[in-house]
């Protein structure tokens, strides 16, 4: 063969191979947004901080010990939906932050970890919810977290500080969200933000239902404007709401998830709605195995309620990734791998939970008892003492996002590592590629591999709105 037509025709076959495939069908070089059904409804779902790993590992434990698939695998099994794999990087660097993922999605531009939505000459990105509000959509998020923490407010607002959650709170009153749900009383009660301002009541004034407990969203029978602030600081843990009954007043993700979209579904002209399992990431940091575990399955239940919606809607476009990973948990070879991994259907409680019980003046034997009772783990003495050293301040103190107590996090997290199988590369988020799933009109859009500005992009293609 004549080594130049060769060359020339491979370099053809290349070319064509890079195109996106559906370019390919019909001899089109553009798609038509006509050819594709409109979704006038938009459901976005992030399991902050979810590694791959965690995923399986949450599967594995609903296989294993629930005895049945996890929802989102299970739209993996019966080929619901359209699947990619996403480069979640920033502005500033190959690992991001959740307020720059978050901008990602809700911007549509890359921008430096630790902020909302602005560059860095200040400029202003037009945040996704605010696109479609001025579309005549409601607009909502939920969350496990502080409602103005920065996977939430990525899509809402700009700010050049993801920290800067007194004033996201008013943000959102001014711009008339229409649900709002997670944790973060402290900045909207007059009692504990410093300038005494009752942004509650600023929100009343505006015709919001302001709810705090589970009972409180039961007794709503009226769509209307929401406010739901459950907690100070995060909502608990999935596994310590369940095993605590102080906890019980909060409202599961699924739960909030099934009013969210209640409230809003017979809008007509459609709603957009995120969704966040927050804690997935504080667990993440923490090395928890139990609570990510269970929090990731908490999330896998919103799954279920929003699938239960949309496959009945058909007018709904589902997005369920995560911003990006964290920590990269996951099962390690060994002796009695499956058995060990599936002692923690035994933990009763998260980490943050047992760490925090223990006193300074713990004995050897309390706190060896302790761990018994809530791991179902016999520590030996030589690792009852290396805990109790972080108490009586023998041992270097660990810091740590979202560890204000420094509490001995990862030393524990070790220790479990011997009886569950399950270890950790780092307490902080990862740089690996994760997982997107798409279904409902849109999904098509979803190429196999794309960066997470594509998503916003896909958004608005599928709702078949302006890009500005």
């Amino acid at each position: 063969m004549d080594r130049r037509k060769f060359l020339k025709g491979s370099g053809l076959l290349t070319g064509a191979l890079a195109l996106n495939p559906i370019h390919l069908l019909g001899g089109n070089s553009k798609i038509n947004d006509s050819q594709h059904k409109k979704a006038k409804n938009i459901i976005f779902m992030v399991s902050d901080g979810m590694s791959l790993g965690t995923l399986t590992m949450a599967d594995l434990y609903s296989r294993n010990i629930l005895g049945k698939t996890s929802h989102w695998i299970d739209l993996y099994n019966t080929g619901k939906v359209s699947r990619a794999l996403m480069d979640t990087a920033s502005a500033s660097s190959i690992v991001t932050d959740s307020a720059a993922a978050s901008s990602a999605f809700g911007g549509g531009v890359r921008v430096k970890n630790g902020v909302l939505n602005m560059g860095t000459d200040g400029e202003k990105y037009v945040p996704i919810w605010q696109k479609f509000k001025k579309a005549g959509k409601k607009a909502g998020c939920v969350t496990t977290v502080t409602i103005t923490h920065a996977t939430p407010a990525g899509f809402c607002v700009n700010s050049g500080s993801r920290n800067a959650e007194p004033e996201i709170a008013e943000m959102y009153h001014h711009l008339g969200f229409d649900v709002m749900m997670g944790g973060g009383d402290e900045f909207f009660n007059p009692g504990k933000r410093a300038d005494g301002k009752d942004v509650y009541e600023a929100y009343r004034q505006k015709g919001y239902r302001v709810c705090k407990t589970k009972n409180d969203l039961k007794n709503i029978q009226k769509p209307g404007k929401i406010l739901g602030v459950f907690n100070a600081g995060a909502l608990p843990y999935t596994i310590d709401q369940k095993n605590l009954p102080a906890l019980q007043e909060s409202p599961s993700l699924a739960e909030m998830a099934k009013v969210a979209i209640g409230q809003m579904k017979d809008h007509a002209e459609g709603f957009v709605l995120q969704i966040e399992g927050g804690k997935v990431d504080w667990a993440a940091h923490a090395n928890d195995i139990s609570a990510i575990i269970h929090d990731q399955l908490a999330f896998d239940e919103a799954i279920k309620v929003v699938l239960d919606f949309a496959e009945k809607d058909n007018e709904t476009l589902v997005i369920i990734t995560t911003d990006h990973g964290n920590a990269n948990p996951g099962t390690i070879y060994g002796t009695d791998a499956t058995s060990k991994f599936n002692s923690i259907s035994d933990y009763k409680y998260s980490n943050e939970f047992i760490l925090n019980s223990i006193q300074h003046d713990f004995t050897l034997q309390q706190i060896r008892d302790w761990i018994y009772e809530t791991n179902r783990i016999r520590l030996s003495d030589e690792e009852g003492k290396h805990l109790l050293n972080f108490y009586s301040g023998l041992e270097k103190q660990e810091s740590g996002l979202y560890n204000y107590k420094k509490l001995p996090y990862k030393a524990y997290s070790e220790i479990q590592q011997k009886h569950n199988n399950v270890g950790w590369i780092s307490m902080d988020h990862s740089g690996d590629y994760v997982e997107v799933a798409a279904y409902g009109p849109g999904k098509e859009w979803l190429s196999p591999f794309i960066r997470n500005t594509d998503l916003h992009q896909m958004m608005l293609k599928a709702t078949q709105i302006k890009k500005t």
